[in-house]
């Protein structure tokens, strides 16, 4: 994959392996790292008026320290948690993180089911400054108190010492710097008893899935984890040589954006969802084993292809040809309204912007996150100090600037691929109680629904492990929840869940 932005995904290099020169001197021994001490949380008292029905709420904005064997404290992990007050009985407990690696959990937060929300146009695109929050009336606090964790190098998150910080950035270690969180917030808060949940978006779908393993294996089971714009398995995703599923798996998404943009052919894309079943099927019975023939496939093969490739994705039979049948996103994304000199969001494919560069072959930036950035980035500084009483000269990180680097080969299977899947088997194996929600975008080309729906399909999981998953398509990209309407959707579905698995029977 040529460009990968932090929002979604980030597949940052694994620094190289070194080897020391023989017989170099010993260098002296690092300097211990500063101290850190824990600090005060803010604790402030709020309300909003969500479909008539007043919420009560206590909001706690702080940092948990993460401490190695030791007692020594080599983090600091930020969060935001929202607790209903006068709430009976064992309420539900979420904890949600987006992903990157890089990205803070302002997203998830601030756009999706925190009590407050980032003001956008009804169909999720930028709105004119200044910027504004709003009551967000699909808020799950009705349902279930909220904590927002920052990843260590996001946010306010931080290591005790960049160095230190290499502990952190890569699969396992993240995974296992929540795993300490969770358990400190559960264990200092008194929430052993109550139900518990898990929300990712993107990596965070990663971490997520590599939690549900790791915590059940630490004696915490989970009632229930929902997945926003998923990847577990990274080999969906890689357009690498010698790699051929992420050419297929995309394909479907690409037809949803381009007849979204009115770049089908007559009568084609008449019927979406129709057009979304037939490519479907196309690709799994016919184009994978078109790519599997590689060079031994036909010329009247090949011709065949590369005709039902321009049917699906607007692009030209000729162009298709000379990429070899395989059309990875950065040719997509810059081909497909090329003639308009404009190019398609790699988040949200709805989205466009100019092309800064007419001949380029790769975007020169990525129209759907330029759009959705400056809002939620103006905000929150203000919403944290001003509302939440939390005091601070760190920079939040939003986007990049603290994770210096991510170690994805800890978490590597023989292919060579970062691959969380495998963890989330063994936790429905180890828990028959626990729950899946998936929701897919259409306009997703970061994480596409096809590549998702492949995982969780080649996953080894039983037909009642299988009963346990439950998904949704959404009409929007891959935050899903910046299109008003698929976030009242969202909330439906959510609803449900919690309803089915917070006092679950077998």
């Amino acid at each position: 994959m040529k460009s990968i932005y932090l929002l979604a995904l980030c597949l940052l290099a694994a620094p190289a392996f070194s080897q020391t020169a023989p017989h170099e001197p010993e260098k002296p021994a690092a300097a211990p790292a500063p101290a850190m001490t824990v600090e005060k949380p803010s604790v402030t008292h709020h309300k909003i008026v969500a479909h008539g029905k007043t919420l009560s709420y206590t909001a706690t904005a702080g940092r948990l320290p993460i401490r190695n064997e030791k007692g020594d404290i080599e983090a600091e992990m930020f969060y935001v948690a929202y607790t209903l007050d006068g709430a009976e009985g064992k309420r539900p407990l979420t904890f949600a993180f987006n992903g990157g690696p890089g990205s803070a959990t302002v997203w998830l937060h601030m756009g999706a089911f925190g009590p407050k929300r980032v003001k956008m146009l009804p169909n999720g695109f930028m709105p004119p400054p200044p910027y504004q929050l709003e009551d967000n009336q699909d808020t799950w606090l009705d349902k279930s108190d909220l904590v927002f964790v920052d990843a260590i190098g996001t946010g306010y998150s931080r290591p005790a010492t960049p160095e230190l910080g290499k502990k952190f950035w890569s699969v396992k270690g993240d995974v296992a710097a929540f795993g300490e969180f969770i358990r400190l917030y559960l264990q200092q808060n008194s929430r052993w008893t109550s139900p518990l949940y898990l929300a990712g978006e993107s990596y965070g779908t990663t971490r997520a899935a590599g939690l549900s393993g790791y915590l059940v294996d630490h004696g915490i089971a989970l009632n229930g984890i929902v997945l926003i714009s998923t990847v577990m398995q990274f080999q969906t995703l890689e357009f690498d040589r010698g790699n051929d599923q992420p050419y297929a798996l995309i394909l479907p998404t690409y037809a949803m954006i381009a007849d979204y943009h009115k770049k089908l052919a007559a009568g084609v894309g008449d019927d979406p969802v129709a057009l979304r079943h037939e490519v479907e099927q196309w690709v799994t019975n016919d184009y994978t084993v078109a790519l599997q023939k590689g060079d031994s496939l036909t010329a009247a093969e090949r011709d065949a292809v590369a005709e039902k490739l321009a049917r699906y994705t607007g692009l030209p039979k000729q162009y298709i040809l000379e990429k070899n049948l395989r059309i990875d996103l950065s040719a997509f994304d810059t081909e497909l309204m090329r003639s308009d000199n404009k190019i398609i969001g790699r988040l949200d494919g709805r989205f466009t912007g100019t092309s800064l560069d007419q001949t380029s072959q790769e975007p020169d930036y990525d129209p759907s996150e330029s759009a959705i950035r400056p809002p939620y980035t103006s905000l929150f500084g203000d919403y944290v100090k001003q509302e939440l009483g939390y005091e601070t000269d760190l920079t939040y990180y939003i986007l990049g600037g603290g994770v210096k680097g991510w170690d994805f080969n800890d978490e590597q299977r023989e292919g060579g691929y970062p691959d969380t899947s495998e963890s989330l088997q063994k936790a429905f194996a180890k828990n028959p109680y626990m729950r899946v929600f998936v929701a897919e975008g259409n306009y997703d080309c970061a994480t596409p629904y096809f590549a998702v729906d492949y995982t969780l399909d080649h996953m080894g999981l039983t037909p009642e492990e299988h009963s346990h998953i439950t998904r949704d398509h959404f009409e929007a990209g891959h935050m899903v929840y910046i299109d008003q309407s698929s976030l009242d959707r969202l909330k439906k579905d959510v609803d449900s869940f919690y309803d089915t698995t917070a006092h679950p029977t077998r």
